[in-house]
């Protein structure tokens, strides 16, 4: 196994790396192209992109010991008190939390996530001095479109988890077999499996040339990209830098803010002078002011991510700081640790927060925010396809006309009944059927 994987991931992960298993990630359908990128595309940036990389598969088997240790953590806790107020304005509420803690330490069972990703392949493959995990799953249909998914956080590959067989096998899930993909999932880098930087210099921008380059590697030389969160921006700028073989992009938290009106709202200051806004403009504009003014976590990881130490040594700390992610989706998870069934269900978030606790990424995924050059919510300059679905939880709702002034080739807008955050992994049904929708005049 490669120096380059951390020392959780040596003894994480079972490597076989047969010239069959390697073939079987790549597909026999679609011809390799070359793994050198033009020398334009390469100017101005600091990504090196392989002449080859060899593609190895993995299967996660982390020791019972670290199991063990984790319950012992929960029962261990050293709790606060309970919060001062009767709602969640100061976070994740102490009920919640050692309602989370008690199903974690008695009846979560990380084996049955651990099974459902080895049910599906997965590989590492170095990329530019690092190595990348992914998912890739074919279609058993011809003419599949190859689809590159990225994550966002305080999420991973879990997201995306429940949408695997619907895209690739679509005629078993309300679909037919002219909406088939192949699905490529990645982690990026810090989080989960894949590696994580020793030094500067791994943002979003250099992230998407990594994701053009992996898909290269896989032979696909037509396929589209979607992303949510910090998926998106990755995916944005995918679009952006125009790689070969890119056709089109899907995205579930839109970059469309005028970037003046953005620079406003996240300095505090007034709206530019002479703004005119329509509703459903103002409706956005007050919902990322409130963004703005409650993302605390964002600034501390993008300032200080070194000192978020707890994320690392304490699993309830972790726990309580990926959970309050917003107000809409903490208030989801409260519910359902409460009882209800909605959304995600308890076994949904301690996948997610259990797979950060064990590949110890509570740290090395923060550090994005601080790395990361791009605006959040702002125009990138995207002139590739784009299709656009709006949940009605999202952090804020992207209008149409910024969407159309955003996306000058917009080919989808849409508004969904529901869902929130992280549509894929909360409403998956509903999620494919948008990128299925969103994609088929691309085919």
């Amino acid at each position: 196994m490669s120096d380059m994987i951390p020392a959780h991931s040596r003894r994480t992960f079972v490597a076989t790396s047969t010239a069959a298993a390697t073939a079987a990630a790549i597909g026999g359908s679609f011809g390799l192209l070359s793994a050198q990128t033009a020398e334009a595309a390469e100017a101005g940036t600091s990504f090196r992109p392989s002449a080859g990389g060899s593609i190895r598969p993995f299967r996660v088997n982390f020791p019972q010991k670290d199991l063990a240790d984790l319950r012992q953590r929960i029962v261990s806790t050293r709790w606060p008190e309970k919060e001062t107020v009767a709602d969640q304005s100061q976070g994740a509420q102490l009920a919640t939390m050692k309602e989370l803690a008690h199903y974690w330490a008695s009846e979560y069972d990380w084996r049955k996530v651990e099974a459902k990703l080895n049910s599906h392949p997965q590989f590492i493959t170095e990329i530019d001095g690092l190595d990348i995990h992914f998912v890739h799953v074919r279609s058993k249909h011809e003419n599949a479109m190859p689809i590159i998914v990225t994550h966002g956080w305080p999420g991973s590959i879990i997201e995306q988890m429940k949408i695997i067989e619907p895209l690739t096998n679509p005629t078993a899930h309300g679909g037919k077999a002219s909406d088939a993909f192949h699905v490529v999932i990645p982690s990026i880098p810090g989080y989960g499996f894949s590696g994580k930087p020793t030094g500067k210099g791994w943002d979003p921008e250099r992230i998407a040339q990594a994701w053009a380059e992996l898909m290269k590697r896989l032979g696909y030389n037509k396929y589209v990209a979607q992303g949510g969160d910090w998926g998106s921006i990755i995916t944005d700028l995918m679009a952006r830098q125009k790689p070969q073989g890119l056709i089109g992009i899907h995205v579930n938290l839109p970059g469309v803010v005028p970037p003046a009106i953005e620079k406003a709202i996240a300095s505090g200051n007034p709206l530019p002078s002479g703004t005119v806004l329509s509703d459903e403009e103002k409706a956005a504009v007050d919902q990322l002011d409130f963004v703005y003014k409650h993302v605390y976590y964002a600034y501390m990881m993008a300032s200080r991510p070194q000192t978020l130490t707890g994320l690392v040594d304490s699993p309830i700390s972790l726990a309580s700081f990926l959970v309050d992610h917003d107000a809409a989706s903490l208030a989801m998870i409260s519910r359902s640790f409460a009882g209800h069934k909605e959304g995600l269900s308890r076994d949904d978030v301690l996948d997610n927060v259990t797979l950060f606790w064990l590949t110890k990424t509570g740290i090395s995924a923060a550090r994005l925010f601080a790395e990361n050059k791009a605006p959040f919510f702002a125009v990138k300059g995207v002139t590739l396809p784009v299709a656009v679905s709006v949940f009605p939880d999202e952090i804020y709702q992207a209008p149409e006309s910024w969407a159309k002034q955003a996306y000058p080739n917009l080919i989808r807008y849409n508004k969904v009944s529901k869902g929130g955050h992280f549509a894929a992994w909360e409403q998956p049904a509903l999620f494919v059927d948008e990128v299925r929708a969103g994609f088929r005049s691309l085919r």
